[in-house]
């Protein structure tokens, strides 16, 4: 019985040492501290990405708008001036932007929080909190936002949020889980390209000699012939050789053609594009499409920004008819002169005035654009009936 209790102590004890001889190999110290980890903020092709799709963003006015039975209205006043212009006393409406798209996309993993400050019941500066400051407690089929370990109420806290959980909608995911991967292999194949491109065995030329002779079977045989007949002085003399003894051949070296790395690559990257939906020319590959280019404004820029102007609108407004809006059309890949043509089309049509075509088009008001006017001789919409081939096909009223 007490050998029995002494081989299961031996035992236990023989595989304790084992556990922890496996934490002091090099094995364990590949699990544990793993050097394929990449960091998405670290990637180039996802950070360029995010980055393009927060400076588009960023780069769009936001307007204060009105729901009237007429249509829908710009309202300028000090809250429009706020959000639109001055958010935030120490940077620009842009950089405020990109920041909270930032963290909404990359940084934040889905989620960006801006906690808006009020004096005397009006709105303030409104301050991008850093994701690492952030916690997300669910309370049921709520939650509660704590930032700094002060708990809030997600009724006064901005929550802006991408990619839904499936179990918590409030919150978002981003898109770590589906692009890490990607991101690694990435990674990997700079890192073999650069190991590649700096490795010592990667010849210009390759000689082949008789390896029987003794002169050329060690190293310093090997160097002495080179040293003799294949250094030169000047660029471009020609080497003179003894034909019977050796030959120059054209043996191509390994390329990175023959590794399929640029394909890899290029695949990766569409990949990337894909999963963050932004044009492949954004990150390189292929040339620019201006039919892709509005695709991309219309199904990732566009739903990106609603979700931005519906929390904006049901924090920061009170007024049901009240709502907040981006310039997205702003962002469509219209040259020049297609907006002077659209837009002459309109004014001589009389649905738009002088003033708004000449705003198109980067040009300051004049007085006496501000009417409507309509055919081809610019008469005022109001003047329409006072022509004189009209009253000539209508009759003389006296005659």
């Amino acid at each position: 019985m007490r050998n029995a209790k002494r081989r299961t102590k031996l035992k236990a004890r023989s595989d304790t040492h084992k556990s922890v001889g496996f934490m002091v190999t090099q094995d364990a110290y590949d699990v544990i501290c793993s050097q394929n980890y990449t960091r998405l903020d670290r990637n180039p092709e996802i950070l360029t990405g995010c980055r393009k799709i927060a400076e588009l963003i960023s780069s769009m006015t936001i307007y204060l708008m009105n729901n009237t039975d007429k249509g829908d209205e710009r309202i300028i006043n000090a809250l429009s001036r706020q959000v639109d212009i001055t958010p935030n006393r120490y940077m620009t409406r842009k950089t405020w932007m990109e920041a909270i798209v930032m963290n909404l996309l990359l940084y934040g993993r889905g989620n960006s929080v801006v906690v808006p400050l009020t004096s005397d019941g009006m709105l303030g500066d409104m301050v991008p909190v850093s994701p690492s400051g952030v916690s997300f407690v669910p309370d049921r089929y709520g939650y509660s936002i704590y930032i700094g370990g002060v708990e809030y109420d997600p009724d006064n806290i901005l929550h802006f949020v991408f990619n839904p959980d499936p179990d918590r909608p409030w919150k978002g995911m981003g898109i770590t889980a589906a692009i890490k991967d990607i991101a690694n292999n990435l990674k990997q194949a700079a890192a073999t390209e650069k190991a590649f491109m700096e490795s010592k065995w990667r010849p210009s030329v390759i000689v082949k000699v008789d390896g029987m002779v003794e002169e050329f079977s060690s190293p310093e045989g090997r160097h002495r012939l080179v040293e003799e007949y294949l250094s030169t002085t000047e660029t471009g003399e020609p080497w003179l050789i003894p034909a019977d003894q050796f030959a120059v051949e054209q043996i191509k070296p390994l390329s990175l053609e023959d590794l399929a790395i640029r394909d890899t690559v290029e695949l990766d990257k569409r990949t990337v594009a894909a999963i963050l939906g932004v044009p492949p020319f954004v990150l390189g590959i292929g040339s620019y499409d201006s039919r892709e280019w509005d695709n991309f404004i219309s199904s990732t820029i566009r739903p990106i920004a609603q979700g931005i102007e519906q929390e904006l609108t049901r924090k920061l407004l009170v007024s049901p008819q009240w709502y907040w809006k981006f310039n997205i059309a702003s962002l469509y890949s219209y040259d020049l002169k297609t907006t002077a043509d659209v837009y002459s089309s309109l004014y001589v049509r009389g649905i738009v005035d002088g003033n708004e075509v000449r705003d198109k088009l980067s040009m300051g008001p004049r007085e006496g654009l501000e009417g409507l006017v309509i055919l081809e001789n610019y008469i005022p919409l109001d003047k329409i009936g006072d022509q004189l081939k009209l009253k000539q096909e209508g009759g003389d009223e006296d005659g």
